[in-house]
């Protein structure tokens, strides 16, 4: 297949993916989320709903936009190859893990396409569904453990290392408080998406010279 080939393919599933979260979100803020069917949600969609389950394992992920599968391979090479042109420092970690760490976060944020729109819309249906926080937490439960073992990975780690965790931890409550502060900045004007790249970066440098 062909790169623009490729690329088309993928346009068509962000869209498709899109639009099946748009409208499970303004369904549920309108009505709660057991008040519709998948079927109903696929039918308003305009797909089957075995094309449902290839994007969502829920209708409740879809809500929240949380893929089947994680999308985010690209990102991930790029954090695990990063180890290979830094140093090491005393402590036996990467120069680099830091601001490798930092920009796999960035990537991430960027390939979401998350706007203010889609804030508020995400917001709704989680105030009409209080439950679905359970599985917001769920989600970023699953999302750490899954980056600590990434970072102990590309660093030759054991399990457990509590250097991983820490870090994942730290630039994940980070990238939280950042995401909120891009949002409230938006609501004041239009922000590019560089401002959160900005806001991260600038969160990073405080806690690099609060515990240095």
């Amino acid at each position: 297949m062909s790169e623009s080939a490729t690329g088309v393919r993928a346009q068509r599933r962000a869209e498709t993916a899109r639009r099946i979260t748009d409208l499970a979100r303004r369904r549920t803020a309108e009505r709660g989320i057991t008040a519709y069917t998948v079927e109903e949600l696929c039918e308003d969609a305009g797909v089957s709903r075995r094309t449902f389950f290839n994007y969502f394992a829920s209708k409740e992920d879809a809500v929240l936009g949380v893929p089947a599968e994680r999308d985010d391979a690209h990102f991930v090479e790029r954090f695990l190859d990063g180890a290979a042109g830094s140093g090491r420092g005393d402590g036996g970690l990467t120069d680099s893990l830091v601001d490798d760490l930092v920009a796999l976060f960035e990537g991430r944020w960027r390939s979401m396409g998350f706007t203010l729109e889609d804030a508020r819309a995400l917001f709704a249906a989680l105030d009409r569904e209080p439950r679905l926080h359970r599985r917001v937490l769920e989600h970023l439960r699953e999302s750490e453990l899954a980056d600590i073992a990434l970072v102990e990975r590309r660093e030759g780690l054991p399990p457990g290392d509590r250097r991983a965790s820490t870090l994942v931890h730290l630039v994940g409550a980070m990238n939280r408080i950042v995401a909120e502060e891009y949002f409230v900045a938006h609501e004041h004007g239009p922000v590019g998406v560089d401002t959160y790249t900005e806001l991260l970066r600038e969160r990073i440098e405080i806690a690099r010279s609060l515990l240095r």
